[in-house]
């Protein structure tokens, strides 16, 4: 069997572990259907649509301005390029599985001329002591959670005492919070609370929020009114952004304070496959609503046995299988599908991977 057959697998399943629901334009349907045709577009950037959105955002940051974009590679990229030309300094400093670094093609390199400094290692979240021993960069950035670690955080004092360190010898501290929402109930915190340890932030729409897709890149006013120059640059300013920022502000609005329950939806589930011999996640209890699901077993074994539970039955369980040392893993996102699963569903699923994976 191939990866091909296990997403097909999991996209014929009715219902899921992960995530909000099948990602089909119905998603954009359901946020247009109370907008009122005569709704003025955004044009180019301006108008009271996408200000009313920038400014919605800004409350919630606690920065001076925001900017909407189409995408968080631009926003982030662009947000490097401004901070590295602020202090003439082309080495930015973040962590070895940083999106910039592993997803987007060298694109800060080969854009920007800009030179990543990987900070600490690959396996674990980077320290004050990693911090310390950088070399002189222009833009330390932090991922809250780390994606690439089954969505690991540092405390709240290790946090503060990174982003303390960083300001004390000028340079400037940007947040990927990509997933910036989802960590609060952790931390006990509200998004400003957060953001404001940050000269800039990113934040997407389409990730645990669930929209079409969009991003949000905030600081001070001066950094925005750079950004929104780049933006232009990089062809982001369509004519109309109105379908994202329409979807955003919708799905924003309606999943917010639903965070603290995605969360404990998640330390549940984890903890009832951490209880299946043959299958762990990382983290073993979730700090926010995602984690890595881990099976002790080789990829193609694994993809077979979740392929005859996904066809027999309605819950989809993973798309998806990464090869690891000790086996394979996929991850997971807690959302709006998970919490509408019965008790049963529930533990049907659990006894069909405690037959399929428990060690003999």
């Amino acid at each position: 069997m191939n990866e091909m057959d296990l997403r097909s697998s999991y996209q014929e399943t009715t219902k899921r572990l992960d995530g909000h629901g099948s990602r089909t334009v119905g998603v954009l349907q359901e946020a247009l259907r109370t907008v009122s045709a005569d709704q003025p577009s955004d044009i180019y950037g301006n108008g009271e649509l996408i200000k009313t959105f920038e400014r919605k955002m800004i409350d919630l940051l606690g920065h001076d301005d925001a900017v909407f974009f189409p995408s968080g590679t631009m926003a982030q990229q662009i947000s490097l390029r401004i901070w590295s030309d602020e202090q003439d300094n082309r080495k930015v400093a973040y962590h070895p599985l940083c999106h910039l670094e592993i997803h987007e093609q060298d694109g800060l390199k080969k854009l920007h001329g800009i030179e990543p400094v990987l900070v600490g290692e690959a396996d674990r979240l980077m320290t004050i002591d990693d911090v310390k021993a950088l070399p002189d960069v222009s833009c330390l950035l932090l991922e809250l959670p780390q994606r690439e670690l089954g969505g690991l955080l540092p405390s709240r004092e290790e946090l503060e005492v990174i982003c303390a360190y960083a300001r004390e010898r000028g340079i400037r501290l940007h947040l990927d919070g990509a997933r910036l929402l989802e960590v609060l109930p952790y931390y006990e915190a509200e998004a400003k609370d957060i953001a404001q340890l940050f000269d800039s932030v990113y934040i997407s729409f389409y990730k645990g929020l669930g929209g079409v897709a969009g991003a949000i890149l905030a600081g001070p006013e001066t950094f925005c009114q750079e950004a929104r120059i780049w933006k232009r640059r990089y062809g982001g300013d369509l004519i109309s952004l109105y379908p994202y920022i329409l979807s955003a502000d919708h799905y924003y609005e309606q999943r917010k304070d639903d965070m603290a329950e995605y969360h404990a939806a998640a330390k549940e589930l984890a903890s009832s496959l951490n209880a299946i011999s043959g299958i762990s996640t990382r983290p073993l209890e979730p700090v926010s609503n995602m984690f890595h699901l881990y099976f002790k077993a080789e990829k193609a074994v694994v993809e077979e046995k979740l392929i005859e539970i996904q066809s027999n039955g309605k819950v989809g369980i993973a798309g998806y299988l990464v090869e690891k040392d000790s086996g394979c893993a996929t991850e997971i996102n807690i959302g709006d599908s998970f919490l509408a699963l019965t008790p049963d569903e529930r533990e049907t699923v659990y006894r069909q991977l405690t037959e399929a994976f428990s060690e003999d």
